[in-house]
């Protein structure tokens, strides 16, 4: 069986740089734990670095949490669906909204409970994933501002992560004037402008004139990758891999390098073009133990770099050794780095052990 292990050293050094940054920055921040898919051994992990937050998009991931320290602070960081608003209210205990009939339910759940359920208002800042327009911000607050058994403890907004839009200076200074037309409107205070993600971490590096209203970030890529999206490259004194997996060689042969007969289509939907000036060229290939079903190879990159990733089908994966001065017999294992999409899927697949290093 393929194993994902996670590195403690590296996963200490990326949390202690980043609790360094933010400190200096007096930025408040919480952990997103979402790629990690509820693994307790691994989130126990991220739990023993002691942050004050948690966040993630999953419920029963956050139930985990709560078991593990029930007195961290969770969040649920997307808009939540209706059927699950009891389980919100009893295991999270802030989270961000962007509907009102949704809040409304959050409501008069917390009430029930004799809780006070904590809002951010998720605002729309051009990526057009969640979040309410800018115009529609006073008359949406003041509705909330009404309700009981919710406090709205700040403003956020998400960028990049669904068409890619960055975020800039004049986007944050945007966020940071509607909270500011807030607390004019309505005389009370704004805690929180959770404006940053790991896409905006480089910003904070590098710009002295980042807004200083915005006070709370929300990082999980580059806690595990060390990621700097701006420039595709890892933050100057970050690791970059946290996670690797371990595959085992499960056969070795010399083939052809072209398939060869009449081609259809495969499982996936695709049809190959032969190409014929490879007719005749043979190639050592490796098959390993881990396949669609776990990891788009995509997203894996194979430490040995003389090793060329062929293809997948649903449960292996057929690599090129011919160039690599290394002999991988049969029982031998390979390693391979993660991009975030690789680690998420492997950390989703209940057939890929978890080790921690």
């Amino acid at each position: 069986m393929a194993c994902l292990y996670l590195y403690r050293d590296k996963l200490k050094h990326n949390y202690q740089f980043l609790e360094k940054t933010f400190k200096q920055h007096r930025i408040e921040w919480g952990v997103v734990t979402k790629l990690l898919c509820g693994n307790k051994k691994y989130l126990t992990e991220v739990l023993e670095l002691n942050p004050r937050q948690a966040c993630d998009s999953r419920l029963s991931n956050l139930k985990m949490i709560k078991e593990i320290n029930p007195d961290i602070e969770t969040i649920y960081i997307k808009p939540a669906a209706k059927n699950i608003i009891k389980s919100l209210v009893k295991y999270a205990d802030v989270s961000l909204n962007t509907e009102f009939e949704t809040i409304k339910l959050i409501s008069r759940e917390a009430t029930r409970l004799k809780k006070i359920h904590k809002i951010i208002i998720m605002i729309e800042l051009g990526d057009l994933r969640e979040g309410i327009l800018g115009d529609d911000l006073i008359a949406f607050y003041s509705k909330i501002f009404k309700l009981k058994g919710v406090e709205v403890i700040g403003i956020g907004t998400n960028l990049n992560c669904l068409h890619g839009v960055m975020p800039s200076q004049d986007k944050l200074l945007q966020l940071a004037m509607y909270k500011k037309i807030i607390e004019l409107k309505f005389g009370k205070p704004l805690p929180f402008v959770s404006g940053g993600t790991t896409v905006t971490l480089p910003l904070l590096l590098k710009d002295k004139q980042f807004p200083k209203e915005v006070n709370h970030f929300r990082i999980g890529e580059a806690l595990f990758f060390g990621a700097d999206l701006f420039e595709d490259k890892t933050i100057k004194g970050m690791y970059p891999f946290t996670f690797e997996l371990e595959a085992q060689v499960i056969e070795v042969s010399e083939k052809p390098s072209e398939p060869f007969g009449e081609f259809g289509e495969n499982p996936s939907g695709d049809k190959y073009k032969p190409n014929p000036k490879k007719k005749n060229v043979r190639a050592h290939r490796a098959i390993i133990d881990v396949g669609l079903l776990d990891v788009n190879p995509k997203f894996l990159i194979p430490q040995n770099k003389k090793l060329k990733i062929i293809g997948a089908s649903s449960d292996m994966l057929v690599v090129d050794i011919g160039q690599s001065k290394h002999k991988y017999p049969v029982g031998s294992t390979m390693r391979f780095k993660l991009k975030y999409m690789g680690a998420l899927s492997l950390l989703n697949s209940s057939y890929v052990d978890k080790e921690v290093l």
